[in-house]
């Protein structure tokens, strides 16, 4: 079985003192992907940059204080990358922007993503669009190169976009914000259709509303459910196809929240 674990933590410094590192002790993931870490590795506490257990790989982002991505798996990873830039696949202007990293495994690629969250009319939203547009050739021909070695791949973390009306609660009041306008929504559609990927939460889960992953701070959003599920395990389909449970480790109550999302787990197959 391999079990991975994504979840956006809102700052791993300030999610270290509230729950994370509790969390982490007792997590049974084998790989855990995490997003918006926003710290450089010396600036985290010992047992925070490397467990005792894990391989850990950190991508944190030239501009200090924002996004970063760090994967920790409990097996020594085979190749590494940071970023995705290259020829044909959008240059360099993401490479160092803490957003994207991979880790090869045996049989799988897992890596660990976190998507541009974009303000509609802002440059935000033309950065999203640019790293969207870029990323896509690259997750078309990784899937390539990876059956051509007989991998599958599998992309985790916070893509910031809900793909469909379950997807969060409140959509009629978002049709117009990034993370649900049309041309976002229909970018995921290409993924999967076109690139070739499943969605293996909604897989597991055809119908049902959510489950949610993300709740704003502000109100009652929690308390509600009135969450977002944006926060994805995206495999190629014969990964997807060996999923046999995903559920979303939702808090028991709003102050045991150690980040606005929640940590979405699968369990697969071997």
């Amino acid at each position: 079985m391999l079990t991975v674990t994504t979840v956006n933590v809102n700052g791993l410094r300030a999610a270290a003192k509230k729950g994370f590192v509790e969390w982490l002790a007792e997590t049974s993931a084998d790989v855990v992907c995490l997003q918006e870490v926003r710290a450089e590795p010396e600036q985290l506490p010992e047992s925070v940059r490397a467990p005792e257990g894990w391989h850990v790989l950190h991508a944190p982002a030239a501009a200090k204080g924002r996004a970063g991505v760090t994967l920790l798996s409990r097996r020594e990873p085979g190749r590494t990358r940071i970023g995705f830039g290259g020829p044909g696949v959008g240059g360099t202007e993401f490479d160092t922007s803490g957003r994207y990293a991979e880790i090869e495994l045996p049989g799988v690629i897992v890596a660990s993503l976190y998507l541009p969250s974009g303000e509609v009319g802002t440059e935000r939203q033309d950065e999203k669009v640019r790293f969207m547009d870029a990323f896509l050739p690259y997750l078309e021909a990784l899937r390539k190169s990876a059956a051509a070695d007989g991998r599958e791949v599998l992309v985790c973390g916070d893509w910031n976009i809900a793909h469909r009306e379950a997807d969060l609660k409140n959509w009629r009041a978002n049709r117009k914000s990034s993370g649900f306008l049309p041309e976002e929504r229909a970018w995921l559609t290409r993924l999967y259709d076109e690139a070739g990927y499943t969605d293996v939460m909604r897989a597991l889960h055809p119908d049902q509303e959510g489950p949610y992953s993300w709740w704003s701070y502000r109100g009652r959003a929690f308390d509600n459910d009135t969450g977002w599920r944006i926060d994805l395990q995206v495999a190629t389909p014969g990964l997807a196809g060996r999923a046999v449970k995903g559920w979303v480790e939702r808090a028991a109550t709003h102050e045991e929240r150690w980040s606005d999302h929640a940590p979405v787990t699968v369990v697969y197959e071997s």
